[in-house]
């Protein structure tokens, strides 16, 4: 077991969290997702964790673990066109991963993925959480529209509302 790790996922904070995702930056990840989702057949859900808790981070559970946790909790895979999406931001390892439906993942390379994720952290490493939340939802609709483009009205779908665990 890591102890720096330990002592980071100690030391995160609800209170951590929602000074760096405030409502207001909620609020535009919600708008962002429902707007960009309305070019494409694909959904994003967005999920932010503080920290793991302590079964998970004594078990050594990475985020990317986490994630795929959290795609299955949520739903992500449960879409028409299996064009789910996840976002997932866990502060207290400076982690964001994506995960990706079959619909939608077998088509786009991983490192458009990993791409992505590696510019939101460097924006969320100089603290503009609510800007690399966005650029970074940019980002992901603009695959959509190139690999799962609208085909129609679109149905109701997965919550827009970012997911706080």
């Amino acid at each position: 077991m890591d102890a720096r790790r330990v002592i980071r996922h100690i030391l995160q904070t609800r209170r951590a969290l929602g000074r760096a995702f405030t409502a207001a930056t909620l609020d535009a990840i919600e708008r962002a997702v429902h707007d960009g989702e309305q070019a494409h057949a694909g959904e994003i859900r967005f999920a932010i964790e503080a920290e793991l808790d302590w079964p998970r981070l004594l078990r050594g559970q990475s985020p990317r673990e986490r994630a795929v946790e959290v795609f299955a909790a949520l739903g992500v895979w449960d879409t028409e066109s299996n064009g789910g999406v996840l976002i997932y931001v866990l502060l207290a390892d400076h982690a964001v991963e994506i995960l990706a439906d079959r619909g939608i993942g077998r088509r786009v390379p991983e490192a458009a993925w990993a791409a992505i994720c590696e510019r939101m952290r460097q924006r969320y490493a100089a603290g503009a959480f609510e800007a690399g939340s966005l650029e970074g939802i940019a980002s992901v609709h603009a695959l959509l529209r190139e690999y799962l483009p609208a085909s129609g009205p679109r149905a109701g779908g997965l919550p827009d509302r970012p997911e706080i665990l």
